[in-house]
């Protein structure tokens, strides 16, 4: 096992001289992999950077989606066509981001490179919650799928016990290593793929504009209409950072994490709007706006019979296994870039076989801890409460993200540009801060408030360990 061994000493804020260069950052931060080389940690290519984008996008509320909107009619699907726009805005965004910056972290390492250690800090404690959280919602979510293929949801802690057991190969895999990482994303990312591509192509050779429905179907008017649908698919694009985020795990990031977080969204709006729009065309409206399982429905109307539940539950827990194995990652990771700057303890900067085992370790903990709690509170909704203060949560990484861009961007760090490409980026960044924020006032009043209670409770963590780091740099320059 990789110990990093002491904490880094003060960091201060990006626009002062005694601060470290890129470069010198850079060869600091390269020195874990070296060690952590062999036959188990492996970098990831393209492909499979790629399967982790479009596998932690896509979880298991693709099935329930084209039900979800369908009250709105078909006007939803402009809802989508918008909020693709913004989606890959926030690529490209990210994508330049990593050109410039690509260290293990994502928005962790570009906050705190622009505004010093408490936004970094800020942003790897916000999107930290949000991926222990989400493990345990998905686990949690992943049980109904189970009970289509083995009844367990009849009793509590039956259930219970397979949610705490779905969680289980994803965090092994990532133990084993970032080769089984890699290995497990990609064969879940082309399995829950495949049925998904079933329907969304096939179901256009028996695509019928009769079961479309109304253009607008609810009483609000066409903006009201996209707004409120857009409420519903707003977080179905949380994800977009996920090769950002493991940049240090990436195969010359430079090239290949913006390529794959581009190509990663532009597979997952491709799913989702073919997806939709195939269910809209082969379950009437009516029985659509009723269905609990949307994508059975149309697998039962192109193929006959009643498999159609089976398969999608097949599907589904592929597609959330593959979500809790890449998310589980990526729990650790923001945390491990964190830790090595001092900003978290720094058991999380520990490596072994090319991941942060102490912070998959935690994440499963503090996970299955959350799942048992589901189970123990009841009828509460205090579990759906967490669930949504992550729809919050998962959004203050990318405003800080965006705004860092447009900070170097205004500020001509990093790289010279011609100032055609300076407008372009400057636009691409605008567009991403606006959809970050539209994220987050489609979280709702009550998640924003509770996530802000949630982000300042960090702010007793972010204190005593920057308190630590400034002991260790008194004693440093003392000696």
């Amino acid at each position: 096992m990789h110990d990093t061994g002491t904490v880094s000493p003060s960091a201060p804020a990006p626009h002062q001289e005694e601060r470290p260069s890129l470069q010198q950052e850079e060869r600091l931060s390269e020195q874990p992999a070296r060690h952590d080389d062999g036959k188990h940690a492996r970098r990831f290519g393209l492909p499979v950077a790629t399967c982790l984008v479009m596998g932690n996008i896509i979880g298991g509320g693709i099935f329930l989606l084209p039900a979800s909107v369908a009250p709105f009619g078909t006007i939803s699907l402009v809802a989508f066509a918008v909020l693709t726009a913004g989606a890959i805005a926030l690529a490209l965004v990210f994508g330049r981001l990593a050109r410039r910056d690509p260290r293990t972290g994502g928005p962790y390492v570009y906050a705190r490179e622009a505004f010093g250690d408490f936004a970094g800090f800020l942003a790897a404690w916000s999107y930290w919650i949000t991926t222990w959280v989400s493990n345990a919602a998905l686990a949690v979510a992943a049980v109904g799928y189970l009970d289509v293929l083995i009844p367990v949801a009849d009793h509590r802690w039956t259930a219970c016990l397979a949610a705490l057991a779905l969680q289980v190969p994803p965090a092994l895999a990532n133990f084993a290593g970032t080769r089984y990482v890699g290995a497990v994303q990609l064969v879940a990312t082309v399995l829950k793929f495949l049925p998904l591509l079933l329907v969304a192509v096939g179901g256009l050779f028996f695509f019928d504009s009769a079961n479309l429905g109304p253009f607008q179907a609810s009483d609000e008017g066409p903006v009201g209409a996209v707004s409120a649908s857009a409420a519903i698919l707003l977080f179905s694009y949380l994800g977009v950072e996920s090769a950002a985020v493991s940049a240090g795990e990436v195969r010359d990031p430079r090239r290949n994490v913006g390529r794959a977080t581009v190509l990663g969204t532009l597979g997952a709006a491709l799913v989702y709007l073919l997806g939709t729009l195939a269910v809209f065309g082969t379950v009437a409206h009516d029985k659509l706006v009723a269905s609990t399982a949307p994508f059975s429905d149309a697998v039962d109307v192109m193929f006959g019979g009643s498999w159609g539940g089976t398969a999608v539950a097949l599907a589904a827990l592929v597609s959330m296994v593959g979500a809790l194995n890449g998310w589980t990652l990526l729990s650790a990771q923001t945390p491990y870039a964190a830790a090595r700057d001092g900003l978290f303890p720094a058991a999380f900067a520990k490596k072994r076989r090319g991941v942060p085992v102490v912070g998959v370790l935690v994440t499963v903990v503090l996970a299955s801890l959350l799942t048992v709690y589901n189970y123990t509170a009841g009828p509460s909704g205090v579990f759906e409460v967490l669930v949504l203060v992550t729809t919050f949560t998962a959004t203050v990484p990318y405003l800080l993200a965006t705004a860092a861009q447009l900070y170097f961007l205004a500020s001509g760090q990093r790289e010279r540009v011609d100032r055609r490409r300076l407008v372009r980026d400057a636009v691409l960044a605008g567009l991403a801060f606006g959809f970050s924020m539209w994220l987050v006032a489609g979280a709702g009043y009550a998640a924003v408030y509770q996530g802000v209670l949630f982000l300042f409770a960090g702010v007793l963590v972010y204190a005593w360990m920057a308190a630590r780091k400034q002991r260790a740099a008194n004693q440093v320059s003392s000696s």
